[in-house]
């Protein structure tokens, strides 16, 4: 396996994106009694220990299948056997709806449960197309196909409601069937199936395949996967009947809630296999059983009635879990949970690669069969004990009894190791005679970054640099649409009952971004502090809480004001990540791409503000969280909002967003540095100048971004500013993105140069129009501004390191080159980021300068004026210092231009 030639990625990403779909529509299927069974139940009027034996039977046949199934595999191939299990599962399923008596529902879940098999062939079909530092996060994608499980609980009770389970039966029969047709087709065989045909070696015999079996090591390996796995499929079946009977929730309500454990317990798997490839699955495991512990210990505890005598007499209270804490502590089980089953089978394939299909079927039998037995111990406990939650304490023990075992064998294991390292003892003590503590290494930091040698950067870097340029873009544009989300929210606070005056909602449109300014002096300096992968994680999580936060506070008109101005100060956070965000990004690219790479990291950042004042006011006037996202406001004239679901709907995509970034980003050695190394930069003169001209970009682009709804809506009462205002930020936005080639090409100087000329003539429009009440100009003048701000925003930070290459030559002459590019790149990070924090500020000021010059004059060109004083003194710094004859930057631009063209070659 070590001198292994494996295929290349776009094979790899195709057998498992496959693999991964195909499992999802597995795991669809075979938890399918959780949403049908409940109507079955009650067609037939089954008892809790008949249901219960219903609902775990398709588990029995998918776990015991799993040994041959996986064997099979090993002999004749995934894609063929894969194929094979759809279809039959497909055909069974659809018998499902021709059955009339209870037995013969029993037999056709029997055939349903083959779809629980397609586990361990995806699992052997997987792992033989990626090396084994990869495996682990290979097949933690692939078990992100349980997922499915929550698939058929969100949607399967809709579709029940709507046509009959036997519908949902139909529908999960065709889409299994037609995906089998489909892998066959599009699918590969493996490539040590081939090498095997090609050779003429003969496919191992049961006796090989079987022979690790007999070792002890594999059957306490078996054990972890009782409980992550098998626990799983028993409470992802098992919750719909116990919130409906405990709680009180029709099937579709039901059914959300238990999706959501289904989905922390199968998209985190993914995960999982990371996590146990950099930090080993011992350690996995144990945050696995430690904190599954406390949460099945919280929710094994039974509603219960106090009464103590006090010295006043009885003291009575009682305890008592409701619905949605009940429902946020299962999420939180499910996530580790989901670790855990990654963990499991990070190893199998690393430590048997000529056994997975023997070892791995085992395991997954073991836990598959948890998921049979399981479910009808619990019903079994319930009719027993007649407490519902007994079902979560037999589970606490189950943890308690492997966390112990575990324990105990781990420190046998470090006794015998009399004083070896922690980190170099095998990850699960099972593997300690074959552990090899080099092979599951996966770092996260460049040691090694040199952007401008060219071999390097076509062979190895170009690729890293672009996944961590678009992990970022794709953090900053949900941090742009967190940070500006009060820009929509504000204007329809009064017409669902909050009474602020217009000056409470401009100082609401503002504070964001007085704090998020603020905060991007300090995250200016976070990413060589704390590593951009670790922070762009922070950061990113961080958002979650005033996204919720907005969901919770507007349903109630009751709401102080207060409270809202906390929340969007914290809405801030969004805005503080644009510092750390291009400082991060700065240190991958080399001179010659930086500034296209910086322009797309904040143009499609920036087109976060555009993306939220277009999907915000489609989002609020639908309840597309249903219950769970809290009841809708009532206008005066009839109508409804869900105005939660502006902080709501980002919500899903933060969390997907910081996996990414923790999963997807790198840290750059060089680029690590205290802060008082890049406290330099204060002593810059063109630091304080590069932060006037920002001012004037960025901070109108931001600015006018969170006034323009305001600002129609005063100024021209009669339109509708909700329709198009997203139109003034996309167009920013683009413009930004892609003009960064132009700043490249042509020069930062000369291209902001223009910028600034061409903000006045768009100024002078607006003012104009404003004059002459004309809606028309007065809107082709922002549309106006919008791009021009777009341009100069990518201009004046490809303006940047060109100025502090030249800078740092002049200003350090004694150091050696490689010192002195590593002192340019950071002091331009450093730069570029605090940069953005002070013209950040702009989006404070602007909505301010609008609302101050309303009130004092009742109109706003007071304020225009006054921006259009502004960027008279941005041309002129502009001219004088780099783009005249004999400024910084005029003789590398006009150089630029010519033949050459390349950047890097002229500096």
């Amino acid at each position: 396996m070590a001198n292994q030639a494996y295929p290349d990625h776009t094979a790899q990403n195709r057998a498992l994106s496959l693999s991964t779909l195909a499992f999802t529509l597995c795991f669809a299927v075979w938890t399918i009694f959780s949403i049908i069974g409940l109507a079955i139940k009650e067609e037939l009027g089954l008892s809790e220990f008949q249901y219960g034996i219903l609902i775990a039977t398709p588990i029995l046949t998918g776990s015991l299948s799993r040994l041959i199934l996986g064997v099979w595999t090993e002999r004749y191939g995934g894609r063929l056997v894969f194929t094979l299990q759809m279809v039959l599962t497909g055909a069974a399923t659809w018998a499902l709806t021709w059955a009339d008596s209870y037995p013969e529902f029993l037999l056709a879940a029997l055939g349903v449960g083959l779809a629980g098999g397609s586990f361990i062939i995806g699992v052997a079909y997987v792992s033989k197309w990626f090396p084994p530092e990869k495996q682990g996060t290979a097949l933690g994608i692939f078990g992100m196909g349980n997922v499915g499980a929550a698939l058929t609980k969100f949607v399967a009770p809709f579709v029940l409601v709507a046509g009959g389970w036997q519908s949902v039966a139909q529908i999960w029969s065709l889409a299994i069937i037609l995906m089998g047709i489909v892998f066959f087709l599009v699918a590969r065989d493996d490539p040590a199936l081939l090498e095997r045909r090609a050779s003429g070696v003969p496919a191992p015999s049961l006796a090989q395949q079987f022979a690790p079996l007999k070792n002890l090591q594999v059957w306490r390996f078996a054990l972890y996967y009782f409980f992550v796995f098998g626990g799983f499929v028993a409470l992802a079946l098992w919750l719909p009947h116990y919130l409906t009977d405990v709680y009180g929730a029709d099937v579709r309500l039901a059914g959300a809630a238990a999706a959501s454990f289904s989905f922390a317990a199968s998209v985190f798997r993914a995960y999982g296999g990371v996590l146990s490839d950099r930090f080993g699955a011992r350690t996995v495991m144990y945050w696995t059983f430690g904190f599954s512990a406390v949460l099945l210990f919280m929710l094994s505890y039974p509603p219960t009635d106090y009464i103590v005598h006090g010295k006043d007499g009885p003291i009575a209270f009682s305890t008592q879990m409701d619905m949605w804490p009940f429902v946020t502590v299962l999420f939180a089980l499910g996530f580790f949970m989901s670790l855990g089953k990654a963990a499991v089978f990070k190893h199998i394939p690393v430590y048997y690669p000529n056994h997975v299909g023997a070892v791995g079927g085992l395991v997954g039998m073991i836990g598959g069969l948890g998921g049979f037995i399981l479910p009808i111990t619990f019903g079994a406990l319930l009719d027993l004990t007649g407490v519902y939650t007994s079902c979560f304490a037999l589970l606490l023990v189950i943890v308690l009894v492997s966390l112990a075992w575990m324990h105990l064998s781990v420190r046998a294991m470090e006794r015998r190791a009399q004083g070896a390292a922690l980190d170099r003892l095998p990850s699960f003590p099972e593997l300690e005679e074959i552990h090899d503590p080099e092979r599951t290494a996966m770092p996260h930091t460049l040691d090694d970054w040199h952007p401008e040698d060219s071999g390097f950067w076509a062979e190895k870097g170009r690729k890293i640099a672009r996944r961590n340029l678009w992990i970022s873009i794709a953090a900053l544009l949900l941090a742009f649409s967190v940070w500006m989300v009060w820009s929509v929210v504000v204007a329809r606070l009064p017409s669902i009952g909050f009474d602020f005056s217009q000056n409470q909602l401009f100082w609401l449109t503002a504070l964001p971004a007085l704090s998020g300014a603020t905060l991007r002096i300090f995250y200016s300096f976070m990413v060589p502090i704390f590593g951009g992968r670790l922070w762009t994680t922070l950061s990113t999580a961080s958002l979650l809480i005033p996204a919720m936060g907005i969901g919770y506070a507007v349903q109630d008109p009751t709401t102080p004001y207060l409270i809202f101005v906390t929340l969007a100060l914290l809405c801030g956070l969004g805005g503080g990540n644009f510092a750390s965000s291009m400082s991060n990004i700065s240190f991958f690219f080399p001179k010659a791409e930086k500034g296209n790479a910086l322009a797309l990291n904040a143009g499609l950042g920036n087109l976060g503000v555009s993306v939220m004042q277009f999907v915000v006011p489609l989002v609020i006037t639908i309840g597309i969280f249903g219950a769970l996202g809290g009841e809708p406001q009532q206008l005066s004239d009839g109508g409804q909002l869900w105005m939660q679901n502006a902080g709501f709907i980002w919500v899903p995509f933060i969390a997907v967003a910081t996996f990414l970034a923790w999963l997807g980003m790198n840290d750059i050695t060089d680029a690590k540095a205290s802060f008082r190394e890049q406290a330099v930069i204060f002593q810059r003169k063109h630091n304080w100048l590069m932060c006037i001209l920002y001012i004037g970009t960025f901070g109108s682009f931001i600015g006018y971004s969170a006034a323009f709804p305001l600002l129609i809506n005063l100024s021209f009462p009669e339109v509708n500013a909700v329709q198009f205002v997203f139109l003034g930020p996309l167009v920013g936005a683009l413009s930004r993105a892609g003009t960064g080639w132009l700043a490249d090409r042509l020069g930062g100087g000369r291209v902001t140069l223009w910028v600034f000329v061409g903000m006045i003539a768009c100024v002078l429009a607006v003012i104009f129009s404003l004059s002459a009440l004309s809606f028309a100009g007065f809107f082709l003048g922002f549309m106006g501004l919008f791009f021009f701000t777009g341009v100069g925003n990518a201009s004046t930070f490809q303006m940047i390191p060109v100025i502090m290459t030249k800078e740092t030559a002049r200003l350090a002459p004694h150091l050696a080159p490689d010192d002195r590019r590593r002192q340019s790149e950071r002091e331009s990070a450093a730069i570029i980021a605090f940069t953005s924090a002070i013209g950040a500020y702009g989006g404070f000021f602007i909505p301010k300068a609008y609302g101050s010059s309303i009130a004092m004059t009742g109109s706003a060109n007071g304020a225009l004026w006054l921006f259009l004083g502004f960027y008279i003194l941005c041309l002129a710094v502009t001219w004088v210092y780099y783009a005249r004859p004999g400024g910084l930057l005029y003789d590398i631009e006009h150089r630029r231009a010519g033949p050459t063209g390349s950047q890097a070659a002229e500096l």
